[in-house]
């Protein structure tokens, strides 16, 4: 039967051309022969993908490290996009090369979720490629890891974008950080959403969609509910696949990461999101300018 499901994939690529010194992927490089293997399973998938007539997907790459400077995947998201069966394919990106290829994508059916790295680029060519993708018709957030350090160049890249773009702010959970105080102040000023973001929600037993209109998937075409629990569910690429696809509670104590959380029930974010919730885009910032709104 037809399905409406958005699939997170995150395959075997796991290289960077950054090296942010809080990331385990910084300036890994990958054998010609790993990258064969990322690029068949991706090609894979998109076969798939193209058998599934009168389903409604969704594609998320959320790779290990920075997917989209690769040419199979420029290739794959442009096809894509052009697929009837395909309501949005979102990417996860640091937007650190050229742009021009985007241009044989079918644009409104992409959304990207770029991420400024102050140690790696500039504010400024990273403001002029966001500048780019507006020209090109792509929907678009931006945001950063909130490092205190950072926090001061982050609010002026926030001061220089268009008001109607979103700019998310992650907590460096890893690193230990205590946002109190003015530090909070200041990071919730640039995204209003922050505070979410620094806590560890309560998740055990609860509702998700993760498992049931939501899925993780990886190279093999595994299928889990999210990229946080590893219990296997099935295969994309079995025959009746779509029995799997059911509610199931939370199994995790906690959920930290916003891919997670933000598909959690209780939270309610899906009407903050709407139809942004793949690419972190509010529904304020779909609409019209705009840098504040309510959490639901």
């Amino acid at each position: 039967m037809p399905v409406t499901l958005s699939i997170l994939y995150r395959g075997p690529l796991s290289s960077c051309n950054y090296d942010c010194h809080y990331c385990p992927f910084a300036k890994r490089h990958e054998t010609a022969a790993e990258l064969k293997i990322d690029r068949l399973a991706l090609e894979r998938l998109i076969e798939w993908i193209k058998t599934r007539t009168g389903d409604s997907l969704s594609l998320f790459f959320t790779p290990w490290g920075e997917a989209l400077t690769r040419r199979w995947y420029q290739a794959a998201i442009c096809e894509l996009t052009r697929l009837e069966q395909v309501e949005k394919v979102a990417a996860q990106t640091n937007l650190s090369y050229d742009l021009d290829w985007i241009e044989n994508a079918n644009t409104s059916r992409l959304a990207l979720w770029c991420t400024f790295h102050p140690s790696q680029t500039t504010r400024a060519r990273f403001l002029s490629q966001s500048r780019r993708l507006t020209e090109l018709g792509v929907a678009h957030s931006v945001g950063s890891v909130g490092l205190p350090e950072d926090l001061e160049e982050i609010e002026r890249l926030r001061a220089e974008l268009p008001d109607d773009i979103y700019l998310w702010v992650n907590a460096a959970k890893s690193s230990n950080v205590d946002y109190q105080g003015e530090l909070l102040e200041r990071f919730t000023a640039i995204d209003p959403l922050f505070e979410l973001n620094t806590q560890y929600h309560a998740s055990l037993g609860r509702s998700c969609r993760c498992g049931s209109s939501v899925i993780s998937v990886d190279g093999a075409g595994e299928i889990y509910r999210c990229h946080f629990i590893k219990q296997r569910l099935g295969n994309l690429y079995e025959p009746g696949f779509e029995a799997c696809l059911t509610d199931r509670p939370c199994t995790n104590q906690t959920c930290g990461c916003h891919i997670g959380y933000v598909h959690l029930d209780d939270l309610k974010l899906y009407p903050v999101f709407q139809e942004g919730i793949l690419e972190r885009i509010p529904v304020e910032f779909q609409s019209g300018p705009g840098n504040s709104f309510p959490v639901a």
